[in-house]
């Protein structure tokens, strides 16, 4: 039985400011939960219901087991329907910027992306298409936050994120920039070198002036239709498919 103050606790970390205080996050379902273990990330504690148990030993011994009935963890669940096992998993320490990790590659750059199922799917997308590292603007949702956690289904596992000044960054690694702009080179004719940032900005704003002042080639994705814009995600999306397609 979960104590109180192990509940407290658990809940804590559904705010960014105890996440951050205590370097935890919560991850939860079978799936991503295995993706971290198996990582680089280190798991503090999993609670998981009797119906998990046998699926336990799939994970390391390393790790602190607590059983709990449903009503416990529907508790400290982040989500209306638990999935039947959550786990405190440790946050990474800050990553540093190595200018020569973004070298002979593409890298997406988010500008003040806000909605955490967003940023997941991002995340969930990049590790698709096999992109490693995401650079983010100070001001973009918090990577570990659940939600977004809960979008990347494991993905955020494999996939480094970078919380930066994007001036400072476009500055220091000096590489190409391209931007989503709705005026720019079709997609589809730009010839693209071997390594750059892409810019995608915020879901309604989009990119901020002072980064677009940075961007030497903006980008387009053609319009077919009638809508008025697109979701950054599918954005996002369209730009990681035509990269690899182009490394390919």
């Amino acid at each position: 039985m979960l104590s109180k103050s192990q509940i407290s606790f658990v809940l804590s970390l559904h705010q960014k400011k105890y996440r951050k205080e205590h370097g935890l996050f919560l991850v939860e379902g079978l799936k991503s939960i295995q993706e971290f273990a198996h990582s680089s990330f280190q798991i503090h504690t999993i609670f998981y219901n009797i119906e998990h148990q046998n699926l336990l030993p799939k994970l390391p011994s390393n790790i602190n087991l607590f059983e709990v009935n449903n009503a416990e963890l529907a508790k400290i669940s982040t989500l209306k329907t638990p999935q039947g096992i959550l786990a405190i998993v440790y946050s990474p320490k800050d990553n540093i910027i190595i200018p020569a990790s973004f070298r002979n590659q593409f890298t997406i750059v988010l500008d003040g992306v806000q909605d955490p199922g967003n940023l997941g799917t991002i995340i969930r997308t990049a590790d698709w298409f096999g992109f490693k590292q995401i650079i983010c603007s100070e001001d973009t949702v918090e990577a570990f936050n659940p939600k977004t956690v809960q979008a990347t289904m494991g993905s955020l596992a494999r996939v480094a994120i970078y919380y930066e000044n994007l001036i400072s960054v476009i500055n220091e690694l000096s590489i190409p920039v391209y931007g989503a702009l709705l005026d720019g080179n079709s997609i589809y004719k730009t010839n693209w070198g071997k390594e750059g940032l892409i810019i995608l900005g915020n879901e309604g704003k989009g990119i901020s002036a002072n980064v677009i002042s940075k961007i030497n080639q903006p980008i387009t994705i053609p319009r077919f239709g009638e809508t008025e814009s697109l979701n950054v995600a599918i954005t996002a999306a369209i730009f990681c498919s035509e990269l690899a397609r182009n490394r390919n």
